[in-house]
């Protein structure tokens, strides 16, 4: 799960040229970006700082399975999920036609798959 939040932050803070209230003051810095990264591991997927999390959390359930942690794990899924469809309502309005067309040529979480 380390992987994706690394890359996905990496890419953001060199590509994603930052700027002072561009789009939201709610966002982090590096996620308030003025240009749609769409390289490195954002070529195949939309969300990996969110796959890393949903990530971590099957992780540590299928190292201790148990009722409560399959339970959590399922919410955490969904409100990730969830939270993703927010963001990208946002990157909609923010980056128009460019980020519908990057929609169809990527996944949101599982690259080629979902």
């Amino acid at each position: 799960s380390i992987y994706p939040v690394i890359s996905g932050t990496i890419l953001l803070k060199k590509k994603g040229k930052q700027k002072e209230s561009q789009r939201q003051e709610e966002l982090y810095n590096f996620e308030n970006t003025s240009e749609l990264v769409d390289t490195g591991i954002y070529r195949y997927i939309r969300h990996p700082l969110y796959l890393s999390l949903i990530l971590l959390t099957w992780g540590i359930f299928f190292k201790n399975m148990d009722t409560n942690l399959l339970i959590i794990s399922i919410l955490s899924t969904l409100f990730l999920y969830i939270t993703a469809r927010f963001d990208e309502k946002e990157c909609l309005a923010f980056f128009g036609e460019e980020y519908s067309n990057y929609m169809k040529r990527s996944k949101m979480f599982i690259p080629f798959i979902f």
